[in-house]
């Protein structure tokens, strides 16, 4: 059995590109089920919680390909439509930037 205290500690790291995605922030569970469907990627790179991205990955539990020690390795490939959110996650420029 393993916690979900010990998952937190791991680095999820996408197969594709080897790139880490993060850690696991939290877990979406189906309750007619009691299965885990999904890991939840918290967006990290904010300052104090306040500043930077706070864009969060999805990954589907079957998509996990391996647990490890101190790795999770998934198939995760990021999305074409990133720079669409980033874009609106930095909102829009103010007219005093123009």
């Amino acid at each position: 059995m393993v916690r979900i205290s010990e998952f937190q500690v791991k680095d999820v790291v996408s197969v594709s590109d080897g790139r880490k995605l993060g850690n696991i922030t939290d877990i979406e569970i189906n309750l007619d089920s009691g299965r885990i469907e999904a890991i939840v990627i918290g967006g990290g790179g904010k300052l104090l919680g306040f500043f930077g991205k706070d864009e969060e990955v999805v990954v589907p539990w079957n998509n996990i390909v391996k647990i490890g020690e101190d790795v999770i390795l998934v198939r995760y490939k990021e999305q074409q439509d990133h720079y669409y959110k980033q874009a609106q996650l930095e909102g829009p420029e103010s007219s005093a930037d123009k």
